[in-house]
């Protein structure tokens, strides 16, 4: 049985949706307090609403430094510190390398990156102050371990954000916080939706469970960082996939 986490304060960053909103409902359930960060007020409220328990919302944009700022101080004026940050907030706009435009490169690291290193730093003193200071950061299979076209700028951010992670962790180990990165596979969220039946089978059918990875999946990998027994794990990653990393071939699926 690990040690309750009730009562403590926990930001989850894009927390209004998908993975972000399944870490979320992970730390309510627990009892923890919550703060949910996003940038649209009316997805924000809807999670809170559907998550229940002791969660609330900040609107902000966390590859703005300032509304990190915000963010933190606002939940430590409502909970009185900060004991887990979160930074799940990510976005995934495809864009394929003859067509990507500075523009397109710079929003997603803007968001994936820069977002995760503002996030820690307005927590920074907070995180330390607790004594027992957690970051879980929301990284990906794609781009530490897998390729898809389109999507070489969210692989080079996600990549990048383990760079960011085993340094990190190091710097933070003096002040007590740990910090690790959950690699989430192929995830039923909404960012599915539309894309149609053909396409999911398909997904579905690269992964060795031969299912989709749920949300609550991810926020109870979450959850288990965030933990008295995870204190002496930091700088790691942990991959929540089905195993969908481990084929080396489509026929080595098609043994199992």
């Amino acid at each position: 049985m690990f040690t309750s986490i009730a009562g403590r304060s926990v930001v989850v960053t894009g927390g209004s949706k998908g993975i972000g909103r399944g870490i979320a409902t992970a730390f309510a359930r627990a009892g923890a307090r919550v703060v949910v960060t996003g940038r649209d007020k009316a997805s924000l409220e809807t999670a809170c609403n559907e998550i229940g328990g002791a969660t609330s919302y900040v609107i902000g944009d966390v590859s703005l430094r300032e509304d990190c700022d915000r963010m933190a101080a606002t939940t430590i004026e409502r909970h009185g510190g900060i004991d887990v940050l979160c930074a799940n907030a990510g976005i995934f706009p495809a864009a394929r390398l003859d067509q990507m435009t500075a523009a397109d490169l710079n929003r997603v690291i803007a968001t994936n990156l820069n977002g995760t290193v503002f996030a820690v730093q307005a927590c920074l003193d907070a995180l330390t102050t607790t004594g027992r200071g957690r970051v879980v950061v929301t990284s990906s299979i794609t781009g530490p371990h897998t390729g898809y076209p389109g999507w070489s700028h969210y692989g080079a951010s996600k990549a990048a954000q383990l760079g960011f992670v085993r340094t990190a962790a190091l710097e933070l180990a003096p002040r007590g916080i740990t910090i690790n990165a959950v690699l989430p596979g192929n995830i039923a969220t909404e960012g599915l939706d539309g894309l149609g039946e053909d396409y999911l089978d398909a997904m579905t059918a690269s992964i060795p469970q031969r299912r989709l990875g749920a949300v609550t999946d991810i926020g109870n990998a979450a959850l288990f960082f965030a933990t008295e027994e995870a204190s002496y794990i930091t700088g790691q990653t942990l991959v929540v996939d089905g195993g969908q990393v481990l084929p080396e071939s489509l026929q080595a699926l098609a043994e199992i």
